[in-house]
């Protein structure tokens, strides 16, 4: 669960660098919270309002991990706007946020390999 409060205190980071146990770490948490948020809202019959909000506080969280994500693989931020394509944007994409790290410094900055474990 620190991997997801993690991301949510580097609220609007787009600094830095993030390694992949955090970025999905924070996708599949978010993933389950929205599922609940979905159920909670047929249930209550507020159907798009609890995931709405939900959605609408995490976006700029999800935005700044895909970007340091996409830093840890020397790759610039704005290469998530390929997601505009339809399909394959999406599927460069995950390959890219799933690849492998750098293991040494880049432009973004140290490892988070090297980073001290929690």
């Amino acid at each position: 669960m620190h991997w997801y409060v993690d991301v949510l205190k580097k609220y609007a980071t787009f600094s830095g660098r993030a390694g992949r146990p955090e970025f999905w770490m924070f996708t599949l948490i978010n993933v389950i919270i929205s599922i609940v948020l979905a159920v909670l809202d047929v249930v209550f019959g507020t159907d798009p309002l609890l995931g709405t909000v939900y959605s609408l506080a995490v976006f700029l969280p999800g935005l700044a991990v895909g970007t340091r994500r996409l830093h840890d693989t020397d790759r610039s931020g704005w290469w998530q706007l390929i997601i505009l394509i339809p399909i394959v944007g999406l599927i460069v994409l995950l390959v890219f946020w799933a690849g492998a790290g750098k293991p040494h410094a880049n432009a973004y900055g140290p490892s988070p390999q090297e980073a001290p474990a929690h």
